[in-house]
């Protein structure tokens, strides 16, 4: 499913138009992502919780050339499925 996909789902569920669904999806998408920017965590119970991590520097290697290369530091997203999704899963 792409976003456009998950747009018109939304719409057809909640009665909204396609419009004001792109818009509420937006909008929780751009709330996670402040939320993980400011070094928070977003939970969802039920569904899952939506937090960051660090990752050290590294040292990795080139597949092209197999010369070293540094990998900077970063903060990476991360999500760990709730029970609830989970057991809709399986």
């Amino acid at each position: 499913m792409n976003k456009q996909e998950l747009i018109s789902s939304v719409a057809d569920a909640s009665g909204l138009s396609k419009a004001d669904a792109g818009k509420a999806c937006e909008a929780v998408f751009d709330t996670i992502t402040g939320a993980l920017s400011g070094g928070g965590e977003v939970r969802l119970v039920g569904f899952g919780t939506f937090s960051t991590t660090e990752r050290k520097a590294s040292t990795g290697r080139n597949p092209r050339t197999g010369e070293p290369m540094q990998i900077p530091a970063s903060t990476q997203p991360k999500f760990k499925a709730g029970k609830g999704l989970k057991d809709a899963v399986n």
